[in-house]
């Protein structure tokens, strides 16, 4: 795995503004959630200029077939520190190339829940990123059933969110709402 830890409350990046923000501040690390193929090469450059690790949602990139050729992109000529995908073949080709891998699923009902766990066993990533990050049990139970470090993500608006999720036994918060930055 990479050097990367996660902790805290990660900042989720979807427009430039946002981006150019982060740069400034003091967060190590940055997501990008949602861009173009022809802008990450820039992105990720300009990020490593201010000593930013730089986490991509692979499945999100516009232009990007998320297979071999793709995670390669990725991993050798971008230079990502990690990925987030809900693909375990992204998780698994991430975890053969020593990049952070975060394994991103959706908890909409238990079945998807179940089933997601599974694919955790299979797959280990470094981490889990629960959606929504909303609902506690849900994160305690993640959290205890596969021993894999959980992220919360999706409808965290609040301090109070970010608090409750971090209590429940989340060690981490990605959110997109630049006043938890």
């Amino acid at each position: 795995m990479s050097e990367v830890k996660l902790e805290g409350v990660l900042p989720a990046i979807r427009t430039m503004k946002h981006f150019e923000h982060l740069l400034k501040s003091e967060h190590e690390l940055l997501i990008i959630l949602d861009t173009r193929i022809a802008q990450l090469p820039q992105i990720v450059q300009h990020a490593k200029k201010f000593d930013k690790k730089v986490l991509v949602h692979a499945d999100l990139i516009h232009g990007l077939k998320v297979d071999q050729y793709g995670m390669e992109y990725l991993i050798r000529h971008i230079k990502v520190d990690g990925v987030i995908s809900t693909r375990a073949n992204v998780i698994s080709m991430a975890k053969k190339s020593n990049i952070l891998a975060i394994q991103r699923l959706f908890a909409i009902d238990s079945s998807a829940v179940d089933k997601n766990i599974e694919l955790t066993k299979q797959t280990k990533p470094d981490y889990i990123e629960v959606l929504p990050g909303i609902i506690p049990t849900i994160i305690h139970q993640i959290a205890y059933m596969t021993r894999i470090p959980v992220i919360a993500g999706g409808l965290i608006q609040t301090n109070e969110d970010v608090n409750q999720a971090l209590n429940s036994g989340a060690v981490a918060i990605t959110t997109s709402c630049i006043e938890l930055w």
